[in-house]
């Protein structure tokens, strides 16, 4: 089996602000850097336990250059920086070959209030919605391992995303180790949560065949900006309208050109 892992940090055990989430606030933002290197190894090393040939990982949060290379298995892939490709979090899942995609360190939606860092790919938007649903940055992503025929079987991050990932894929390996509470976050011991992803990623490892990913025939996107300026601005992408002053709206039967229109409008 070859596992590609998109990792994230708002969902990283025990974080609840941003200054724990950014670069330029180093005092805060190291432990929680490590804290998500940390629960990447502990992910790759359940996948390798349970008999994964490949493990690809895919540095996914800010300047996409947070987990520390040196600190994981040495058997494993890692592309950091951005391609600047529709695929975002997902880059080089286009190459082909994988049969399962990890999530670790996922969070809730923008407008969700389980997580205090809420957002879908950046803070411009209210709310996006695919389909009628609120959409996460989970969701948007598993679709794309669809789309290249891969399983979803595990995901880590807070309790919001988790629950909705077994919602989607009910067969899917969820590890929740916080949840949001208004502005703060009550967490399981960080230790306990590394040990929790690699059981369950081992798990996830022998379970793949069974959480595919159902794939809409139809995709239909709304995306509420906080800025009617912005909104204005981005209704100009071929094929999007604008509703409401705020609403940006794009429809398509085809996946790749919904993550071509989120790249350019996002």
């Amino acid at each position: 089996m070859r596992i590609f892992l998109s990792a994230d940090i708002e969902g990283t055990c025990g974080i609840a602000d941003w200054q724990e989430a950014r670069r330029d606030t180093p005092y805060d933002y190291n432990y929680f850097r490590r804290q998500m290197t940390l629960e990447v190894r502990a992910a790759c090393e359940g996948a390798i336990e349970a008999g994964a040939a490949e493990v690809f990982v895919r540095d996914g949060h800010s300047t996409a250059r947070n987990i520390d290379p040196a600190q994981l298995p040495e058997g494993v892939q890692m592309m950091r920086g951005w391609t600047g490709d529709p695929l975002h979090m997902m880059s080089g899942l286009d190459q082909g070959g994988y049969d399962g995609v990890f999530f670790t360190g996922y969070h809730a939606w923008a407008g969700c209030g389980g997580s205090p860092l809420s957002h879908t790919v950046n803070l411009n938007s209210e709310f996006i919605t695919l389909n009628g649903v609120q959409m996460s940055e989970f969701l948007m992503n598993a679709y794309t391992a669809g789309y290249y025929g891969a399983a979803v079987p595990f995901i880590s991050g807070d309790r919001a995303v988790c629950d909705f990932a077994q919602e989607l894929i009910p067969n899917i390996t969820a590890v929740p180790v916080h949840e949001g509470r208004g502005g703060a976050v009550v967490s399981m011991h960080p230790d306990k949560a590394i040990k929790a992803i690699r059981a369950g990623a081992r798990r996830a490892a022998r379970n793949g065949k069974r959480c595919p990913v159902p794939m809409p025939e139809q995709f239909d996107a709304v995306v509420r900006f906080r800025e009617h300026q912005a909104a204005y601005a981005r209704q100009f992408y071929p094929g999007a309208s604008l509703e409401d002053g705020k609403n940006v709206c794009f429809s398509t039967d085809d996946w790749y050109e919904m993550l071509r229109f989120f790249h350019f409008v996002l």
